[in-house]
Parts: C-alpha cells; sequence; structure tokens
C-alpha cells in the first residue's frame, strides 16, 4: 500500500468547463470560446488544472468599461458561481493558474448574457401644410425599440393582420440607419380610416435561450394626441426652512391619458417627500432641498411634457468682516485724517434679499458725506457691504454693527461688530519660546502654537510649509481662530514645516503675517524581518539577521537578543546598521522564539525568529492516473499520491500521520506510515485507501513526522465518482439494484425511465409493446423502459444519465492520445408506434445540445433484445446518456439493459472472408465427426442439429459455432 516514484515538477495546464445554466457553448476564432446564458441564470465556471506542485487558481474579469470591477475583486476559488447573472456582467472572464513553474497558465471564455426588454411604442404625429387647399396631410410613424441581446427581429401587426413592407401603400416600414437594427419604424402615410386600429409590435430573438416573444400593443384613434401639463404653483417658489411645500401638476391634454413623474435636477428626490396624483409634498423643507424641481408627463405620443419651478430655501450663513486702512497711501495701521473702510460679507439666499444696515454704538447709522455706505457690485463679491469713514477723527472711535436681514422675513438677522479705536492695530504673528522646533512621541497629541497680537484677531490659517502635502484632516488648510493646531495621535509622516499666517478675515485686509514651526516626530526603530520563521533539523547551525530600516533618533542603538525571557547577547550600534546571531549547532532546547530588540530612548523595535524543526506540509498530487477502483459493490479504494515540501530542510522525517473522516462528521481515524530511508524533492509517495464506503466522500489529512515531533499538515478531499476500474477496467450495469448503479434522470426532460421487470409490469395496460422479459429472458430480473401511455404525447422525452466516469491520460501531464472505451448496451423496441432511441456520450463542460447522438435508431425492431457497441474516445470526464423519444401512440415503449463501458475499442463485426471461414471449418468439421446441420444467417438460433457422435466432439463443435454467430 506505500511505495515511491520519482517526479518531475510539473508546471500548470489550465482548461474551463461549465457546469451551470447554459444556452450554448461554441468555439471561436483562436480557440476562444464564448458561453451563452440568459439573464437570470446561474453562471457556474470551473478551472480544471494540471500541474505540480498544485497551481493557485484566481479569476478575473475584463468587460467594456475600465471602471467595471469584478466583483471589486478577483475570485481565487477553481469554481466562479454568480447566482441571477445580470447583463452587466457579461464579458470576458479569465482564469489564470500559477505554480512557480513556467509561465502562468491562462484561459479566458467569453459570457454572452441573453435578454429581452418589454418593447415600448413611441407615437410621433407630423401635419403637412394645405396646398392650394385641395388637401391636408397627416402622417403618424410608430416606433417600436427594446433592450435585447442578441438584436431583436420586430414584427408589425393591425389587428390580426401582418403589416409588411408593400402590402399596403398607406404603409411604410423601414429601420434608420443609425440605430443598427435596435428599433423598427410603421409610418402610416396621410391617416385613413382604417389606419384607426390596435397597432402591436413583437419582439423577438427567435426564443434563443427560450426567451419568449414580448408583444406590446397601441390604440391609435384620431384623439391620439402628445400630453400636455400645467403647473398650479409659482416659479419660483421662495420659502424658510420648515415649511411645507406642496408642488401640483396637472394634465391638460393627451390620449392615451399621460402619467405624471417628478424629478429634482441635483439628483434624487428627497426621501421624506411624498408624491400623489402629480402632486409633490416636500414636508419640513430644508436648505438641502432646493433646487429645479420638473414634472414629467408622458403617453408615448411625441416628445414627453416638462415643467419645471425652482425652489429657494431662505437662508443667512458666514458672516464676515475686514478692515481696510486708507486704500490711496497704502497703510498698514488706521491713522487719524485717513480713510478706512470697513467691509461686512455674508452668504445670502435669495441674494437679492438680502438688505444690511449699520449700527454705531447701538445707533442707526445714515449714508453721509463722511459716512459712505456702499454696497459692493455682486459680480465681484456678492453678499457685501462697505463703510467709508473719511477723514477720520476721534469721534469717530467706536463699535460698528453690520446687520444683514432677509427681506422676506423668518430668518434670523446676522450682526457683525467691529471696533475702531486707538488700539485697532494690525496682526501680527509671533511663535512662543521653546514652541519651534516641537518634538513629540509618535501617537501622542500635540499643539503647534502661534501668537497673535493685534485688535481684532484674525482667523489664522495652517498648511504644510515644506511641502505640498495635506492636513490632519485631509484638507490642504485648516482654520484657527486662537492661533493653536491640535494633532492628535500624531504620526511619523506628519512631521515637517508648518505655515501659520493670517487672513484678511475677521482683521486687517493687509499683507499676510505669518511664522513656521518645526514639527519632530520621534519613533522606535522599524526594523526587518518584523517576523521570520526559521526551520532546521538538530545538530545543524542556525543564523539569524535584524536590520534597521529608519528611526528617529537614529543615534545610540543599542540590541537585545532573547530567547524567550532569556538573556542572550546584548551590545551597541557602531558604523553597522544590522546585528547578527549564530547557533553552531543546534540542540533540542534551542528550538523556540528568538527575539532581537533594537532601541531607542522613545522605545524599541523587535525582530521575531521562530526556530521550530517542524517539517513542512506534503503536497497532494491531484493528477493521479485513474486514482480509484472498485472491486466490491459496496465500497471503493483511493491512490493517494504526495510530494514532500522542502524534505531535507530538517530532520529526517520517519513517517506520516493519515487522518481520514468522512464529510460531514467529527471523527478522525488516524494510523501512521513508515517511511523508509530519505525521501527526495520531488519523489511521488503512494499509499493505497481501501475500503471506502461509496458513495461517501472523505477528507484527508497528512501529517509529516520528525524527531522534533508532527510538522506541518495538509488536507484534501476525495470524492467518488463512478470509476473506469483501472484492474477490471470495465463498468457494467443491469439495474438489478437500487439505486440503479447511480444513473439519474435528467431533470430538463418531459419524462423519466421506469426500472421495471416482466413479473411486476401491468401487460393488459400497454399490449404489444415492450419486453416480456430482462435481457436474459428472465421474468424476475430488472431493466429499464419508458411508459409512453397517456398523458405522454408524440415527441415527449426522457433522459438517463450515467454517473460521472473519471478519464484521465496515461501520460499524467498532457492528453496526446485519449482513451478508448467500447460503450455497448442491449435494447428492446417493441411496437407498432415506437419512437426514438438515441445514445449519447456528454463529456465534462458540455451541454446535451453540444453532445450529439454516437447513436440513434428510430422503429418496431422486433419482439427481442438487440445489442449495441460503439467505440468511444473521451478526452475529459464523462457520462452517457439515453434519450427515448415517444412515438405517435401508446405502443410504443423502449427498454435497455445490461449497459457496459470496457477499456479497448470495440471489436469489428466479422468480415465476409471470416463467415466464409467459418463455414469450411464447420463442413469440416462436419465431414469429420458426422454430424448433419443446417446452416442460417449470423445472429440467428440453430433449428436443426442432428447428433450421430460422441458429446466431447458435440460440445466442441457448438462453442465453435457458437464463437462464430457472437464474432
Amino acid at each position: 500500500n506505500f511505495s515511491y516514484f520519482y517526479l518531475t515538477w510539473s508546471p500548470p495546464t489550465v482548461r474551463i468547463v461549465h457546469s451551470g445554466h447554459t444556452c450554448n457553448v461554441e468555439e471561436e476564432r483562436y480557440s476562444e470560446r464564448v458561453y451563452t446564458i440568459r439573464e437570470g441564470e446561474t453562471l457556474e465556471l470551473t478551472c480544471l488544472v494540471t500541474g505540480h506542485p498544485r497551481p493557485q487558481i484566481r479569476w478575473t474579469k475584463t468587460a467594456g468599461s475600465v471602471s467595471d470591477r469584478f466583483q471589486d475583486s478577483s475570485v481565487f476559488n477553481e469554481t466562479l458561481h454568480i447566482a441571477k447573472i445580470q447583463r452587466h456582467q457579461g464579458g470576458r472572464y479569465y482564469c489564470k493558474a500559477e505554480n512557480g513553474l513556467g509561465s502562468p497558465a491562462i484561459k479566458s471564455i467569453r459570457v454572452d448574457v441573453y435578454y429581452l426588454d418589454e418593447p415600448v411604442v413611441t407615437v410621433h404625429q407630423s401635419i403637412g401644410e394645405a396646398k392650394e387647399q385641395f388637401y391636408y396631410e397627416r402622417t403618424v410613424f410608430l416606433r417600436c425599440i427594446a433592450n435585447s441581446n442578441p438584436p431583436i427581429r420586430y414584427s408589425w401587426y393591425r389587428g390580426r393582420d401582418v403589416l409588411s413592407q408593400g402590402s399596403d401603400k398607406g404603409v411604410e416600414i423601414y429601420e434608420p440607419f443609425f440605430t443598427q437594427g435596435e428599433t423598427k419604424i410603421l409610418k402610416l402615410k396621410n391617416l385613413r380610416p382604417k389606419d384607426y386600429a390596435n397597432y402591436s409590435c413583437i419582439a423577438s430573438i427567435r426564443n434563443v435561450c427560450g426567451i419568449a416573444d414580448r408583444r406590446v400593443v397601441f390604440r391609435l384613434t384620431n384623439k391620439t394626441a402628445p400630453a400636455s401639463i400645467k403647473l398650479l404653483v409659482e416659479d419660483p417658489i421662495v420659502v424658510n426652512p420648515g415649511q411645507t411645500v406642496s408642488l401640483v401638476c396637472i394634465t391638460t391634454g393627451g390620449e392615451p391619458t399621460p402619467s405624471l413623474n417628478w424629478t429634482l435636477s441635483s439628483g434624487s428626490l428627497p426621501e421624506k417627500s411624498l408624491m400623489k396624483d402629480g402632486t409633490l409634498t416636500l414636508p419640513a423643507i430644508a436648505s438641502e432641498d432646493a433646487g429645479v424641481y420638473s414634472c414629467i408627463a408622458s403617453n408615448n405620443v411625441g416628445n414627453p411634457a416638462k415643467k419645471s419651478t425652482t425652489i429657494i430655501v431662505r437662508a443667512l450663513k458666514k458672516g464676515r468682516f475686514w478692515i481696510t486702512p486708507d486704500p490711496y497711501h497704502n497703510d498698514d495701521n488706521i491713522q487719524i485724517g485717513r480713510e478706512v473702510k470697513i467691509s461686512c460679507q455674508v452668504e445670502a439666499t435669495p441674494p437679492e434679499e438680502l438688505q444690511f444696515s449699520w449700527l454705531k454704538n447701538g445707533r442707526a447709522l445714515r449714508s453721509s458725506e463722511r459716512m459712505v455706505i456702499t454696497q459692493t457690485d455682486p459680480d465681484i463679491s456678492p453678499g457685501t457691504t462697505n463703510l467709508d469713514i473719511i477723514d477720520l477723527k476721534f469721534t469717530d472711535f467706536g463699535t460698528y454693527t453690520c446687520v444683514a436681514s432677509l427681506r422676506g422675513g423668518g430668518i434670523p438677522e446676522i450682526s457683525i461688530d467691529v471696533n475702531i479705536s486707538s488700539t485697532t492695530v494690525p496682526p501680527n504673528l509671533t511663535v512662543p519660546r521653546g514652541k519651534s522646533p516641537m518634538a513629540v512621541r509618535e501617537g501622542e497629541t500635540v499643539e503647534l502654537e502661534c501668537l497673535v497680537s493685534g485688535k481684532p484677531k484674525p482667523i489664522i490659517l495652517w498648511s504644510r510649509a515644506d511641502k505640498e502635502a495635506p492636513m490632519p484632516d485631509g484638507s490642504m488648510q485648516m482654520e484657527s481662530y486662537d492661533g493653536v493646531l491640535r494633532i492628535v495621535n500624531v504620526s511619523r509622516e506628519m512631521s515637517g514645516s508648518y505655515r501659520c499666517q493670517t487672513s484678511q478675515y475677521n482683521g486687517f485686509n493687509v499683507k499676510p503675517r505669518e511664522a513656521v514651526i518645526e514639527l519632530i516626530v520621534h519613533y522606535p526603530p522599524a526594523v526587518e524581518p518584523v517576523w521570520q520563521e526559521v526551520r532546521q533539523g538538530l545538530g545543524r547551525p542556525v543564523a539569524m539577521n535584524c536590520r534597521v530600516l529608519r528611526a528617529h533618533p537614529s543615534r545610540v542603538l543599542r540590541y537585545e537578543w532573547r530567547l524567550g525571557s532569556r538573556l542572550l547577547h546584548a551590545g551597541t550600534f557602531d558604523s553597522r546598521d544590522d546585528t547578527d546571531y549564530t547557533i553552531r549547532s543546534l540542540v533540542r532546547e534551542g528550538y523556540g522564539e528568538y527575539t532581537c530588540d533594537i532601541i531607542n530612548e522613545v522605545g524599541p523595535g523587535r525582530c521575531t525568529f521562530l526556530v521550530t524543526g517542524k517539517a513542512y506540509p506534503p503536497e497532494f498530487y491531484y493528477d493521479t492516473y485513474n486514482p480509484l477502483w472498485q472491486n466490491r459493490p459496496r465500497v471503493y479504494g483511493y491512490k493517494l499520491q504526495w510530494t514532500q515540501m522542502n524534505p531535507n530542510a530538517v530532520d529526517r522525517i520517519m513517517a506520516y500521520r493519515l487522518g481520514i473522516r468522512q464529510t460531514g462528521q467529527q471523527r478522525w481515524w488516524e494510523q501512521d506510515i513508515p517511511v523508509e530511508g530519505n525521501i527526495q524533492k520531488g519523489e511521488l509517495i503512494t499509499h493505497n485507501l481501501t475500503e471506502l464506503i461509496r458513495p461517501e466522500a472523505y477528507v484527508v489529512r497528512l501529517t509529516p513526522i520528525t524527531r522534533f515531533g508532527e510538522g506541518d499538515s495538509s488536507t484534501r478531499v476525495v470524492t467518488y465518482s463512478v470509476p473506469i476500474n483501472p484492474y477490471l477496467r470495465e463498468f457494467h450495469c443491469s439495474f438489478e439494484e437500487d439505486p440503479v448503479c447511480m444513473f439519474t434522470q435528467d431533470k430538463n426532460d418531459d419524462f423519466d425511465w421506469t426500472r421495471h421487470s416482466a413479473a411486476t409490469r401491468d401487460t393488459k395496460y400497454t399490449p404489444n409493446t415492450g419486453p416480456s422479459g430482462d435481457r436474459s429472458s428472465s421474468k424476475q430480473g430488472f431493466y429499464m423502459y419508458i411508459e409512453t401511455s397517456r398523458p405522454r404525447k408524440e415527441g415527449d422525452t426522457a433522459r438517463l444519465l450515467s454517473p460521472t466516469f473519471n478519464v484521465a491520460p496515461k501520460n499524467p501531464h498532457s492528453i496526446t492520445s485519449p482513451p478508448a472505451y467500447c460503450f455497448s448496451f442491449y435494447y428492446h423496441m417493441y411496437g407498432k408506434h415506437i419512437g426514438t432511441l438515441n445514445a449519447f456520450v456528454k463529456q465534462k463542460g458540455q451541454s446535451t445540445s453540444d453532445a450529439g447522438p454516437v447513436w440513434s435508431l428510430s422503429g418496431n425492431q422486433g419482439d427481442r433484445w438487440r445489442q449495441a457497441k460503439i467505440s468511444i474516445h473521451p478526452t475529459a470526464s464523462f457520462q452517457v446518456m439515453f434519450e427515448g423519444i415517444r412515438g405517435p401512440g401508446i405502443e410504443g415503449d423502449i427498454a435497455i439493459d445490461d449497459v457496459t463501458l470496457e477499456e479497448g475499442e470495440c471489436p469489428d463485426p466479422p468480415s465476409n472472408r471470416m463467415y466464409q471461414t467459418c463455414i469450411s471449418m464447420v463442413t469440416g468439421l462436419t465431414w469429420r465427426f458426422g454430424l448433419v446441420l443446417t446452416l442460417h444467417p449470423l445472429n440467428l438460433p440453430i433449428k436443426n442439429l442432428i447428433i450421430n457422435k460422441s458429446n466431447n466432439s458435440i460440445n466442441a463443435f457448438y462453442l465453435l459455432y457458437k464463437t462464430m454467430i457472437v464474432h
């Protein structure tokens, strides 16, 4: 049960097969496969790989656009499963297999998703001008359109009559050139009374994938007209926050009756909105609900009618001010006798309702020659008012208040106070002593501070001074009202220079003042490797190295080597950036976790080395030729093969611990498999698993054992499938036991095959059809047959599928010459209404429609069992399938029995020359032994056999004649 074989590592090969719902699989140029599937069905593609070590499999997809990502990631699995596939999921799917040997193996398959949406008919009218008052032309265009794959074939009907080009002078049917078959237009010229009728458009994709035709009906009358609507609201609608707004839209015309819908230009309607009978209600409206709302009416006649209104929600926000010294003298300070300007800015909605008023020390201030109040051009600086004080005097010192409000009311005012006095001076920025550079440990919180002097104090803007990089909150600039920038959980990437500068807001409109603060982040050493496993056998050397990548501060670094908590070696760095520790000869006590701490004043960085004698896991070999066999009905055996990963990395492997359990159960059965001598890299090890109960699947676990103990385990699943036995080389089923050799009924046929025997069958129900016994003429023997009595009807099919047979090439790496098998069975086709019996060989990855019959026979063949033999050459795992098709009546039962698969080609039928040779031999025997007989055509029984010599002679002659008949 245990053997060795040297195996060359093999690069991966890959093949894609399908097992989901498919309409068709066909080959295109360059051997690309096209997989056609109906929208909403299940896509299941399996990547079959060979290669050792077992290749890693990855599914990816490319589609029409770069942004179309395949489930946001790749699928690392043999089977790609997409339930309820949608049209956008069509495209080219790639299976990539790699195991580190050679180039990765890649195969692709294009998935084409078929669908057909409900068609829509739109109607357009054109009215010609009166020409000399003789006639008035009215032409109608009916356009039918639907989304589909593949392209649609359109048909038009008036009532029940088919309309075609040329069938009616008043009708023209055409496809616009630019639509490329997406639509079909029916033109009714100069409408006549009979043109007022029901028009049907039928969209068809010719029943591909079983997709039925779609039909839409439009009734054309003399009242057919496009939609027209009216809004019973103002435009624009200006409201205060919190109010409820109702938008009323009514139809004023249109036949058929139009449908009404509301849209918002900026996106979807607010979640709280309610729509009923054309009225859109927006309760408790907020600023974010503002926008252009449109009512759209459509009845598929002409263009949709659209009316819009704008909702404006009143708001005031972001009040700011700035002081500008005499702009004509370039002053930075306020001076007596010079001009000073106070500016006030507010964001207002709607801007035309914004109004300002000014107060001085709480009293209203009017515009005068010395106190000039103006409002800035909205195109230059919207929402801004200015107070110019000409020839400043001491009596002008005081508190000036800018008050912003909206004329409609209902919105709180915004008041901004600005103090003008002898202490009103421009700002200045300084960095407190000891606050730059700022050194902080990684992970701590730091506050960068700029002292702001001057009155009033402006808003401070913070940004990076040394590089174009975002601030800690992700923005390029941060505001501070007190001059302090607070950074939480500081990281090493935040090291650098930070600029603080004054803004014009809430301060002087002068050249910005600025200062720079340096931030230094200290962090412990970053080292490599952070973790490493070292596998080594006893008595061998072990070398470990820990290297510093970066650290701050990087001076005065020291290191400590430990095994567990025991200090092994310590020191400080000189000019090197790494440290080593070596074990000359590993002993059992030397196994364990080694750490190297490299330390600065912030803390340590740690390298960890796990020194172990564990063996690497075995690598199962999945490409075994015919690994499964079956010598007894209830059990099967499996040839388990594997190689050992890096067998010489540790001590010699003394044994393997084999664990096995049935899937779905928890209990493991274990045994140790001893190993003699050293295992070589690439050596293929074989162990036969026996007494496995069919059809159960098993989980197999394999663990190498050395002097150190157990190594890493590998697991795999062993699945039962009916084999072509590697020893008996045959499969035979006579249907004597349930469940009929694991044959199954096809789920997509019309009815089922029935297991029966002549002893239990009711012959009174369907006389003159079906067998009177099984193939051996036994009344008690069982066979499979199709019962063609009612309710079955002509053309109904029943399909019977065998289990899957594993087929692998004798060369485990590629199929150069597919194996041959002789597929044989007995059939009984008796009755005047016999239909058809077909036999198929369905390989994995093929649908029923892909696999044509390898054998077919129709009609009454007489009341006898006959044998069929067919040589088959499968290149992949396969099933045989029997298809019975019901004939025109109830006397059409078809039966099968004794299904056999044997390795090798079927023997050729006897030639005429062989027949003549047999005749000569029989003639000689007749003369020699004194036999008198009458010969009949082959495959007919002997009717006359006159015996006048010894029994031995008769037996020899009879065997020869029987051999002639069989061959």
